[in-house]
């Protein structure tokens, strides 16, 4: 099965799992349980209620308890994650395949009419092809809610860097229906985020209200997600070993930002030094696979970053170690203050 980031798959025993990144064993998926039958939960599909699992520490506790069975202790990526067995997995839902049903559609509902519209604007203002975009998220899996995101995904590098250009257009626009976050919504959105990711609100006001990837569209919360193209991933689950090397807090020199708008995203960094925590030399870059992290910082700013250590050994060639963020909750990356 070749799943994706923003790819949703079913189990046969109910539940709905986002996949994460691109690498995978051969007969699993890494991906994280995000809706599950319960009798009270807030989302509904027929006679199924669901309820949503979003606080990554909720989610392994769900696991924990209930589906042990989706944890696994990887030994290529040296850390429990949730991965589903192919033959478990009743149903594998992309994106692009249903942004292709929602345009074909007769009938739409207010989300999926504003969803359409969004994704249409896009693709006209950044002169892409339809087949580079999705809907992703809940309205993928027909759980979504008249207050619900819209989570459009964009496929390629090229393609995902037309659209970022394209929403910096549409949002300089006076009378654009793409805004970015003001200052309350950004105070809405770091009450959900906190419970999640530890940060001051001035800090956490100081990123991401100049992130372009995430806004309102007509009134409605928008994410876009850019993943690479199968092509454009050279890597392959077994290749690189990851290994946990201690948990740290650094200060460094973001080199090169060319690959923050991805998920997962990466930023090469120079002259770091360790502030707290394990001693460790040779971190070349902070990673995470997570889209909150996309876009943190820019190249020439320097950042304190706090999360776990991986030292990261490719087959004939040297190791290094990352500082991977997303995993806990005491993770986080700021941008520092210039004097």
């Amino acid at each position: 099965m070749k799943a994706r980031e923003g790819d949703l798959i079913e189990t046969f025993d109910g539940n709905i799992f986002d996949v994460k990144g691109l690498v995978h064993p051969r007969d699993k998926v890494v991906a994280f349980i995000r809706y599950t039958p319960h009798s009270e939960g807030e989302r509904r599909r027929g006679k199924v209620a669901y309820r949503k699992v979003y606080p990554l520490h909720e989610r392994y506790d769900l696991l924990r308890e209930k589906f042990p069975q989706y944890l696994v202790s990887d030994k290529v990526f040296g850390e429990l994650l949730c991965e589903v067995s192919v033959k478990s997995i009743k149903r594998h839902y992309q994106p692009t395949a249903y942004l292709k049903r929602l345009r074909r559609a007769r009938r739409r509902d207010t989300l999926e009419d504003v969803a359409l519209r969004f994704a249409k604007l896009l693709k006209n203002t950044a002169d892409i092809s339809w087949d580079s975009l999705g809907v992703s998220g809940s309205l993928l899996v027909g759980l979504h809610t008249a207050s619900s995101d819209i989570d459009i995904v964009a496929y390629g590098s090229q393609n995902c860097y037309r659209v970022y250009e394209a929403l910096k257009r549409l949002i300089a626009e006076e009378k654009s229906p793409v805004k970015s976050y003001n200052r309350s919504e950004l105070k809405s959105l770091f009450g959900f985020r906190s419970k999640d990711t530890s940060m001051s609100f001035e800090d956490f006001v100081r990123t991401e209200s100049r992130k372009i990837l995430q806004g309102k569209f007509e009134g409605h919360d928008y994410y876009v997600r850019c993943v690479k193209d199968w092509h454009e991933v050279n890597e392959q689950y077994g290749l690189i070993l990851y290994r946990r090397a201690g948990y740290t807090t650094i200060r460094a020199v973001v080199t090169d930002d060319s690959q923050m708008i991805f998920t997962p995203c990466h930023y090469e960094i120079d002259d770091v030094d360790v502030v707290e925590g394990s001693k460790v030399k040779a971190i070349e870059e902070i990673v995470s696979f997570r889209g909150r992290f996309c876009e943190q910082a820019r190249k020439g700013e320097v950042v304190k970053a706090q999360g776990k250590i991986e030292s990261v050994q490719e087959r004939g060639k040297k190791a290094f170690c990352r500082l991977l963020l997303g995993n806990s909750v005491s993770d986080y990356m700021t941008i520092e203050e210039k004097a």
